[in-house]
């Protein structure tokens, strides 16, 4: 339980998001060292909740929070993580750690995760550290600098990924030079053309 505004709550989700890259990147490492190899993955951060492995999702980050006594919440943050298979037919091609040659159980992932997780919560610090936690984001961003749609219901917005506020919200600048903060959406690579075809 913490005590904070939803949507300072709604900005855990990135620290969720930094941790499990962490955590990834560090299994990805001892995996190469175990099969002799030089090579690690790099994974990136897709907005608001993803975690990519090249161009295909391998997580997803969902938080849920509940208002409990004496304005506090409960905020449970659930990470699924694709380490055996992955889903086909998905709008975003996704992929398992065993597909990228990383053979670990569900347990050491969690337990990598586990000390990654406390490292970027105490950094975020109820919020307090969310400058930070964006700025560390913002460095693993998938797609910042480039197009980008966003569909939210049947809305498009589409543009150039410019950043994350200080709220958490994409900005996407569009082609007139505006500056639009998108809350929620469905995140598109590239141009309107690519909506529902990734």
């Amino acid at each position: 339980m913490i005590d904070v505004s939803p949507a300072v709550a709604a900005t855990l989700g990135f620290a969720a998001g930094l941790a499990l890259e962490a955590a990834l990147q560090r299994v990805s490492v001892e995996a190469s060292l175990r099969a002799a190899g030089s090579d690690h993955m790099k994974f990136s951060l897709k907005w608001p909740n993803d975690v990519l492995a090249g161009r295909q999702k391998l997580a997803g980050i969902l938080l849920e929070a509940e208002a409990v006594a004496g304005d506090r919440l409960a905020v449970v943050v659930g990470i699924g993580t694709n380490v055996v298979a992955a889903p086909e037919a998905t709008p975003t091609p996704a992929t398992s750690l065993a597909a990228l040659g990383i053979n670990i159980g569900a347990e050491e992932l969690f337990a990598v995760l586990s000390d990654s997780w406390t490292e970027f919560r105490g950094i975020w610090d109820r919020g307090r550290g969310f400058g930070e936690i964006r700025r560390l984001w913002l460095e693993r961003a998938a797609g910042l600098g480039h197009g980008v749609a966003i569909q939210s219901g049947s809305a498009i917005v589409e543009g150039t990924f410019d950043t994350i506020d200080e709220q958490g919200c994409m900005i996407v600048r569009t082609v007139d030079g505006k500056r639009i903060p998108i809350a929620a959406g469905d995140v598109y690579f590239g141009s309107v053309a690519s909506v529902g075809a990734t």
